[in-house]
């Protein structure tokens, strides 16, 4: 028996895997025959989808969008650590303790 290599299946095929069973229309044995996949792997599918639901309908919090970073801040702070470096640095090896590590 030839072992099949590990498959990656896109979240849009889980979701359609998942619904179907969801429907109920086909028993589990006949949606894995009919997709191609493990009975297992589509309850655990279906389990995601029921668990994740109240994600598509906002479930979040409402603050979960302003919680990005914001990149001209965080480039502002690297130029202000690359400034403090540079200068540190070079007070460093001016006071001959920089010189001898290097």
């Amino acid at each position: 028996m030839t072992r099949r290599t590990r498959r990656n299946h896109s979240p849009e095929f889980k979701a359609k895997v998942a619904l179907a069973a969801l429907k109920g229309e086909r028993t589990l044995a006949e949606l894995a025959q009919h997709f191609d996949v493990h009975a297992n792997q589509i309850t655990e599918w279906k389990r995601q989808l029921l668990d994740r639901a109240s994600d598509v309908f906002g479930g979040g919090t409402p603050g979960d969008k302003s919680e990005a970073p914001d990149l001209k801040d965080l480039h502002a702070k690297i130029g202000q650590q690359a400034l403090e470096i540079d200068f540190l640095s070079g007070a460093l090896t001016k006071a001959g303790l920089l010189g001898a590590r290097k």
